[in-house]
């Protein structure tokens, strides 16, 4: 029965996992953080073995022991766009009504779960699978005027499974290798008006859902120089998916819509016993995916849309830097926070296409405290994260004649808990 009970909540969880996230996620499109530790610690610790099981440093498994958690977040983003300036009217621009837009659809439940098993004493086999979120607008209105829509976004939902082996290397250092598969799915409404660009308007907006299935990896190393101070490094390759064949129009390279590549490094320092102090800095490599980082100007005019070279939502790179503590020493309890600050993958000259995908956040702070119940190694966790509000203002591309001002804009909270045992 017990058995029973188990599996049954595992499918729950999956079923769960696969309707409920469609979020805007933080670090661009990323979460600032994955499994309730990681997220009170507002994503640091590479170097922190403690929160490795969901899509953490694959090295830290081989210090878990046999562990499994199980999380559930509950997502709040607040996006909205404001117009400034009546259009011009002149033939050839493209100017939008004035006024301020909310985006609906604002919240959403998260779920996650993690395994680890030791194979011996130094080495160690892990599962995990999560939700990342990706990009979510839902306006209630026809920003770009398509007729045949009384609403306009996108919906970009991320689902990824990583399987680790880790190994120790002597007493002191691990390595760890993670297999990843991600299967995503995307929608897109309000956007025929942009037929005259697309290369195939009839991919281009309003198909329903499609999806997309893909892979990549990630290699950690983890090492405690001494005592009281370890260090980390992490690569995630770019995770290659296949191509939304019902949005060939609209995202370049005919629907491809890979996940970018990323490395962290970081340390973890006990500065004294049961205190500890991380950083971490992150890089993502958004220019490398062209349906992302391709600019919407000049290539709306000189390659139509679903090319190699059509316009995209015209993100930069961006570097993340992380700070987190955590403190132990009260008993069965500890407490943890953090802050996260990065660039802003959103320029001003390309507000007009993010409306769609308003991912402008930079600051994030975090709180999280863990407690131990029933028997020794059982934790309840909570994460508390919240972005501050962070906007970007440029002029409409489209209609430079009439001055108009558009103003993408972003906050969100996240409460989260969940359990180990």
């Amino acid at each position: 029965m017990k058995n029973l009970n188990f599996r049954k909540t595992v499918v729950l969880a999956l079923v769960s996992l696969f309707v409920s996230v469609q979020v805007m996620a933080t670090d661009g499109y990323f979460s600032t953080g994955y499994g309730t530790i990681n997220k009170g610690l507002a994503g640091a610790g590479i170097a922190f073995y403690q929160g490795s099981l969901i899509n953490g440093n694959p090295a830290g498994a081989a210090f878990l022991g046999n562990k499994y958690q199980l999380g559930v977040g509950l997502f709040n983003p607040n996006r909205q766009y404001t117009v400034a300036g009546n259009p011009s009217g002149m033939e050839g621009t493209f100017g939008l009504m004035p006024g301020t837009i909310e985006s609906d659809s604002k919240l959403f439940v998260i779920p996650s779960l993690g395994a680890n098993w030791m194979l011996n004493e130094k080495s160690a086999i892990s599962a995990a699978l999560f939700g990342n979120g990706g990009m979510n607008t839902n306006y209630p209105t026809a920003t770009f005027y398509d007729p045949s829509s009384e609403t306009t976004g996108v919906n970009l939902i991320q689902m990824f499974g990583n399987v680790t082996f880790s190994q120790k290397l002597g007493e002191k250092h691990s390595i760890g290798v993670t297999g990843v598969v991600a299967y995503q799915t995307f929608e897109a409404n309000g956007l025929l008006s942009f037929g005259a660009f697309s290369s195939n308007p009839a991919a281009l907006s309003g198909n329903g859902t499609d999806s997309g299935f893909g892979y990549g990896f990630k290699i950690g190393y983890l090492g405690q120089l001494t005592d009281n101070f370890s260090i980390g490094v992490m690569y995630q390759s770019q995770v290659y998916m296949s191509e939304f064949e019902d949005y060939a129009g609209l995202f370049a390279e005919q629907g491809a819509f890979n996940i970018p590549s990323s490395w962290t490094a970081g340390f973890s320092w006990e500065v004294v016993e049961d205190f500890t102090v991380m950083a971490d800095v992150k890089s993502i490599m958004y220019s490398e995916v062209n349906s992302i980082g391709n600019p919407m100007l000049p290539n709306l005019m000189t390659s139509p849309l679903g090319t190699d070279e059509g316009a995209g939502f015209g993100w930069e790179n961006v570097m993340v830097y992380k700070v987190g503590l955590n403190y132990a020493g009260i008993d069965t309890w500890e407490f943890r926070g953090g802050v996260s600050i990065g660039q802003n993958p959103v320029q001003e000259s390309e507000v007009m296409f993010n409306i769609l995908a308003p991912g402008v956040v930079q600051n994030q702070i975090s709180l999280g405290l863990s407690k131990e119940v029933g028997k020794s190694g059982n934790q309840f966790h909570v994460a508390m994260n919240y972005a501050l509000n962070n906007s970007v203002k440029g002029a409409n591309p489209m209609d430079p004649p009439s001055g108009q001002t558009i103003e993408i804009e972003m906050n969100q909270f996240e409460l989260e808990l969940g359990f180990s045992f």
